[in-house]
């Protein structure tokens, strides 16, 4: 998370270390180097270099030592790592093999295509965890769904239900997201292939047979264009995490009030410690999960605003994307994480009868 300094306090509080591991730049180049060697080869099947040489040229690619050093110097005057790195690769690579590593490709096609395959494995991961929120959610209403709960309206007390009637609340979402996911995937989850302009006019008629041994060889959607200024699955992407959190963090903003003192429907083991009261324990996860929704939601209007991308390329918006998806995506895991070790920490839910105010009283 922007901020966050790996094995620091922030990150300890708002981070997730399997999301950030994924996006970290080392990872990120791995993923770069994959579109390239997958392009050579792509070269190779098509007949516009000769298929040995193809290989060659990937082979090299894949075990290319790349000075991240130097990468990270020239990209401060690029604007983008991918100049420094084609030209590392082509002085990596014998000079017979050159013709093969990455001529006709553009910055944006390999880091646009190296995003989507960091997305592949974030949300697989993501889906996962959301299946362990909802299961220990189903477990804690097997422990407590029974017991009585005034619901409450407004923050005022309404009318009596059961724990499950709220449990029921935190989990109907759950379904709804998984289903966005499956009908987001094939929109995201795509190569991104068009050249310089996006018209795909350096790949000599070959742009068509070149993405579709491309989409293959990364298991990826294969799109009939580029889309290097069409941003809608990404801002779809961010909706998608937006509600995600917002349905955790309304599962949080309950658990807190539910603890608050006064109401105590709720008691958590463990907690939170003041250092100044000794007597409190803070319901620290269950305010992160609100905290991290409004982190997102305040993300959101940023890649909308990205959505402009000016003409066939913008550096503008790019660079946006990359300053704000990457914190969304790890805050998006947090919230995961804590949602899902919530439920364990619950003790107690709901009224025990006789208790002023509740059904029995």
């Amino acid at each position: 998370m922007t901020g966050a300094e790996p094995g620091g306090w922030l990150e300890a509080v708002v981070g997730d270390a399997t999301t950030a591991a994924r996006l970290a730049e080392v990872r990120r180049l791995q993923d770069m180097l994959r579109v390239e060697a997958a392009y050579s080869r792509a070269l190779g099947a098509v007949g516009q270099v000769m298929p040995e040489i193809a290989e060659a040229a990937a082979s090299a690619i894949e075990t290319a030592q790349i000075d991240t050093a130097r990468l990270a110097l020239e990209a401060a005057e690029d604007g983008m790592p991918v100049p420094s790195l084609s030209r590392q690769l082509r002085n990596a690579v014998p000079e017979n093999l050159s013709e093969a590593v990455h001529k006709g490709l553009t910055s944006q096609d390999v880091m646009d295509t190296a995003l989507v395959l960091a997305l592949h494995d974030i949300l697989d991961d993501f889906e996962t965890r959301l299946d362990r929120v909802d299961a220990t959610l189903a477990d804690l209403d097997a422990r407590f769904g029974n017991a009585p709960l005034m619901a409450r309206t407004r923050m005022q007390a309404a009318l009596p239900v059961t724990v499950a009637d709220r449990i029921a609340l935190w989990r109907r979402p759950l379904a709804g997201h998984r289903e966005r996911l499956a009908e987001l995937r094939p929109r995201l989850l795509r190569l991104q292939l068009g050249g310089p302009v996006g018209t795909r006019g350096t790949f000599h008629g070959h742009g068509p047979a070149i993405a579709r041994h491309m989409a293959k060889a990364l298991e990826l959607g294969n799109p009939e264009t580029a889309w290097h200024t069409d941003r809608t699955p990404l801002a779809e992407l961010g909706g998608w995490l937006s509600m995600v959190t917002g349905s955790l963090g309304k599962m949080g903003h309950d658990v807190a009030l539910m603890a608050q003192q006064g109401v105590d429907t709720a008691k958590l083991r463990g907690g939170g410690s003041s250092s100044a009261m000794a007597h409190k324990v803070n319901p620290v996860s269950a305010e992160l999960l609100v905290t991290l929704a409004r982190f997102i939601a305040v993300q959101l209007p940023g890649l909308h605003l990205a959505l402009d991308h000016e003409q066939e390329r913008s550096g503008i918006s790019w660079t946006l994307e990359w300053l704000i998806l990457p914190p969304m995506l790890i805050a998006t895991g947090a919230a995961l994480s804590r949602a899902a070790a919530l439920p364990a920490a619950i003790e107690r839910l709901g009224e025990e009868r006789g208790e002023k105010g509740t059904p029995g009283a």
